[in-house]
């Protein structure tokens, strides 16, 4: 079980987060995660969105280069080595996890969410399961 997440390729200078955003913001596309990683001369921004297809288009018409990627969305508990727990298990079965960012949740939440892009999605996606850690599909993460 995995969700898409859009990675958007940006210039880094002055503004250009904010274009993008406000392309987003226009079209009321509802970001429920974002991480940025940048480079001196271009940032990568990843979003979990409510609306994939409506962002990914939205994205192309406003000029910027995206793509999707099948990422992991986990639920982790609220507590004091939570996230520890989804790690030790990941690491037993050898996945590597290339790199992973918090999400919004529900407030009133006792968990945590995280989304984690890793080697094998399916190897680790089993693993979890089977651990009892919740995966979110896509419905379900638009709904938090």
């Amino acid at each position: 079980m995995s969700v898409k997440q859009i990675s958007v390729f940006l210039e880094n200078r002055p503004g250009c987060l904010n274009e993008m955003t406000q392309a987003l913001a226009d079209a009321k596309i509802d970001l429920r995660g974002l991480s940025l990683a940048e480079t001196s001369d271009f940032g990568i921004v990843r979003l979990i969105v409510d609306d994939v297809i409506g962002t990914a288009t939205v994205l192309k018409d406003a000029g910027f280069v995206a793509s999707m990627t099948e990422v992991l969305a986990v639920e982790v508990p609220n507590v004091p080595g939570g996230l520890n727990k989804v790690l030790t298990i990941i690491n037993k079965i050898g996945v590597n996890i290339e790199y992973m960012y918090a999400i919004l949740g529900n407030k009133k939440s006792e968990t945590a969410y995280m989304i984690f892009r890793v080697s094998d999605n399916e190897k680790a996606a089993s693993a979890l399961r089977l651990e009892g850690v919740t995966l979110l599909d896509q419905p379900t993460l638009s709904a938090l």
